[in-house]
């Protein structure tokens, strides 16, 4: 089921979803929740910053740490809207993330159920409560019409 608060948030990170798409960058937006208040935020990047770990989950990661000085994020939730990939999720790890919430699933690589399930293996250190499917449509919509869009760009 999902809460008001986990709506308010990842509708917080399809406005940067936005952004990533004005820069042309794949549409995905990403904020870090610390005790109710967004202490980070993030977007996709790695065009514009010519950085492959350039993600929208590894940009908020990067600004919460900076945020608290502890690259610990212990008791912080993520909103992000795409399903995160296999690199994100181990930094979510490290970063000993508490929860993780996610938009639209990404069955070619997402690492939280629909091709790894990275987050809740328990041979991990640290567990990682999940929930997908938050604003889903929404975040899937952005998604189809952006890869709609290059695609008559490069034809």
């Amino acid at each position: 089921m999902t809460s008001a608060t986990d709506q308010h948030w990842m509708q917080h990170a399809l406005t940067l979803a936005q952004k990533a798409e004005q820069q042309g960058e794949i549409p995905v937006g990403a904020v870090i929740i610390y005790e109710q208040h967004c202490i980070a935020e993030g977007w996709n990047q790695p065009i514009s910053q010519h950085d492959p770990t350039a993600h929208a989950e590894i940009v908020a990661l990067r600004a919460a740490a900076s945020q608290l000085q502890n690259y610990r994020l212990l008791n912080t939730v993520l909103y992000v809207t795409l399903e995160p990939c296999i690199m994100c999720a181990g930094a979510i790890i490290q970063a000993r993330v508490k929860r993780v919430v996610f938009g639209a699933y990404d069955p070619k690589a997402g690492a939280t159920g629909s091709r790894f399930d990275i987050l809740r293996d328990t041979r991990h250190t640290h567990q990682v409560t999940c929930q997908g499917g938050v604003l889903a449509t929404a975040c899937g919509e952005m998604l189809k019409q952006f890869f709609t869009g290059h695609r008559k760009k490069i034809h």
